[in-house]
């Protein structure tokens, strides 16, 4: 039974500032949450090594085991807007405990998946648990950090490229040394300690009014990726076209379902995303500058390792250490490109990074003149280097022109990149499950993202400038 004094204290409304007694556990509670997203961070890139052997074991085609890194962007872009509203409704510790048991629970079905229908479904059920994790970790040391908070919130930032980092050279060591399936068994264990330490050490949130999440512009969302995405990896069946009833009403049905959703979030009382930061002033230019960033810089991250195998026939380790590689290169001049922000403005860094990007493309997609290997990590750095000039400008483009949105433009900016990321996986790899020289056409693929990133650089131009605080 509750008793007066919890009732008191549930009523008050939550100041942000830590509770007394308090300070001295913070950081154990930054870390407990720490532990939630270095998992979600890394098993967005584990899977890319292990692809080959997925495909072998499961006897499905490079067109649907991808689905396994695509399906996982797709769970991430419908949970993470709606994580937050029921956090702020159910209570943020709550709403964690829960994502890390569905994404402990779906880890273990993923490990045991006999076939890539199950594994799809598993790895999905995943993806919506990971998802979840950022809003409600964000809200849990947003309450316990007081004045703190933002830096606090500002280190998550520093947590996913280190699971970049981590995340392909572990894949890499249990495929070559065990199996594909431990890379997510391996999470069960540290699942089960993270809903411990959650229970024990941190303590309930009180919950908060939220407005109605928009459930209809969600499954609109959701609906118009899935039939988009399965239509193009069907082309890469056997005896597949472009005049297959498969392809072609499931290009019909996402058309369709498109244009719902943009009437939805134009007529909408609440919508998951409202009209005007579809196509107002500078979001609409925004937004397709990150979709097509995403295809070609998120897109291609994900295809680096099956690149170097099918290419080079470089071992599963080998390939993973790839992604490391553009990992610390994107460490190594993000912090930089940060802090110059109020001098340069937006569109000299993404310009300068886009092209920076473009040229590792190049580096990589060519003959490597010699140790393939070594030639393919200077490439994939020379790409990081890119995304981290970048990444720091097209993050904050927009957000001056308004400020009272930021929740919802950066919402926003995640879903175009992680949409443009799904379109370029499954486009490619369904090209490359038709191909008799996977690595040589990989590398022509290649070549069309440097070329996108080209045809950026006049439309950033156009991007509304900025200097200084906002």
């Amino acid at each position: 039974m509750t008793t007066t004094g919890e009732t008191a204290r549930a009523s008050q409304p939550t100041s942000g500032e830590p509770e007394p007694g308090l300070p001295g556990r913070r950081w154990l509670i930054f870390a407990i949450v720490s532990i939630g997203l270095f998992m979600a961070s890394i098993d967005q890139t584990i899977v890319a090594t292990a692809l080959p052997a997925i495909e072998r074991e499961l006897r499905s085609g490079i067109n649907w085991s991808s689905w396994t890194i695509t399906v996982y962007a797709l769970g991430q872009v419908i949970a993470m807007p709606m994580a937050g509203k029921i956090s702020d409704m159910y209570g943020r510790k709550k709403v964690f405990m829960v994502s890390a048991a569905v994404f402990t629970v779906a880890s273990l079905c993923c490990g045991f998946a006999p076939n890539i229908g199950f594994l799809l479904v598993a790895r999905f059920i995943q993806a919506l648990g990971g998802g979840a994790f950022m809003p409600s970790a964000t809200g849990i040391v947003s309450d316990h950090f007081g004045r703190q908070r933002d830096r606090a919130v500002g280190m998550f930032t520093s947590i996913f490229p280190i699971g970049g980092i981590v995340g392909p050279v572990l894949g890499g060591l249990f495929v070559s040394y065990w199996s594909w399936r431990g890379i997510f068994l391996i999470n069960v264990p540290i699942g089960i300690l993270l809903i411990g330490l959650t229970a024990r050490f941190i303590p309930s949130s009180v919950t908060r009014p939220a407005s109605r999440i928009d459930l209809a512009g969600i499954v609109l969302l959701a609906g118009l990726l899935v039939t988009g995405m399965f239509g193009i990896t069907y082309l890469g069946s056997g005896s597949a076209s472009f005049a297959s009833p498969v392809f072609l009403g499931s290009e019909a049905a996402a058309v369709l379902l498109g244009w719902l959703f943009v009437r939805h979030s134009k007529r909408g009382p609440a919508p998951f995303v409202p009209y005007q930061l579809l196509r107002g002033h500078g979001f609409g230019l925004m937004n397709v500058i990150n979709y097509l960033n995403g295809a070609a810089a998120l897109g291609f991250a994900a295809l680096v390792p099956l690149y170097a195998e099918e290419r080079y026939g470089i071992d599963a380790l080998g390939a993973g250490t790839l992604l490391t590689a553009r990992a610390v290169g994107m460490i190594a001049i993000a912090g930089a490109a940060t802090f110059a922000l109020r001098r340069t403005g937006y569109r000299w860094p993404m310009i300068a990074g886009f092209l920076t990007l473009a040229c590792g493309l190049v580096l990589m997609a060519i003959p490597a003149p010699f140790s393939p290997y070594g030639w393919l990590s200077i490439g994939a750095a020379v790409t990081g280097l890119g995304m981290g000039m970048s990444m720091p400008a097209s993050n904050n483009a927009s957000l001056q022109l308004a400020p009272e949105q930021i929740a919802a433009i950066t919402g926003l900016r995640g879903m175009f990149r992680q949409a443009g990321a799904i379109t370029a996986v499954a486009v490619t790899t369904a090209v490359l499950a038709r191909s008799a020289h996977p690595g040589i056409t990989q590398a022509y693929v290649f070549l069309v993202f440097a070329a996108i990133l080209l045809l950026l650089v006049p439309l950033v131009r156009l991007v509304p400038e900025h200097r200084g605080t906002w």
